[in-house]
């Protein structure tokens, strides 16, 4: 039991610093990355052409439709099939980034539909154009309504990149496999992992509270 206690003690550092440089880089890259993507589908599928909203719509289907580690390995040992050769850390940035596309599309969608309808018509009374209307009065109120949802999404996310661990990127359950084969504590070392995500999504979850705290000020009551 003593054993077990000081190899617990001696990896936890190691896991915790292989999230901090491995998990929330990947993590942080493709939630930025994801959240461009799904802009661009929103507004898309809220677009006038219906060319432009079957594309948002198909692409939407496909992500949502096929599991992400599917995904991930299309991407990582599909591509090179066609040539396409991509490093694991830009591998599962992309397949990570598609994927949060695919999810944070219909979020940020439903969002800008939440804005009542009057706030575009007192816009183009006023004379301004529709993408100014977006991108200065819709957008902002949108990005309110979203931050719960989106939130949820990224702490969800650095959950999942534990998936990059297949493709050797090195991050927190990476290190813990490596631990674990070298110490054949198998069931302590995912556990003590297992509690390093939890530890991360407290804190994330935490910083989602004050930031919902500090858009609420702004709203009138």
């Amino acid at each position: 039991m003593n054993d077990i206690w000081t190899l617990l003690l001696d990896s936890f550092w190691p896991m915790v610093l292989a999230g901090l440089r491995g998990t929330i880089p990947l993590s942080l890259a493709s939630f930025a990355i994801g959240l461009v993507i799904a802009l661009g589908m929103a507004l898309l599928r809220l677009s006038r052409t219906a060319v432009l909203r079957g594309i948002a719509r198909f692409y939407i289907s496909v992500i949502r439709g096929t599991p992400l580690l599917v995904q991930l390995f299309v991407i990582f040992y599909g591509l090179p099939a066609v040539g396409v050769v991509i490093d694991p850390f830009p591998a599962a940035v992309i397949a990570f980034s598609l994927n949060v596309g695919g999810y944070a599309a219909e979020v940020i969608r439903a969002a800008i539909l939440s804005v009542p309808r009057g706030q575009w018509e007192a816009a183009h009374v006023v004379g301004l154009s529709r993408r100014k209307t977006l991108t200065r009065i819709i957008l902002p109120q949108a990005a309110r309504v979203s931050v719960p949802p989106l939130s949820n999404t990224f702490i969800s996310l650095v959950k999942d990149s534990s998936l990059a661990s297949l493709i050797l990127v090195t991050e927190l359950f990476r290190q813990a496999q490596n631990i674990a084969a070298f110490s054949y504590e198998f069931m302590a070392v995912y556990l003590e992992a297992a509690l390093i995500y939890w530890l991360f999504c407290l804190v994330l979850s935490a910083g989602q509270g004050v930031l919902e705290r500090r858009l609420d000020r702004h709203v009138a009551r």
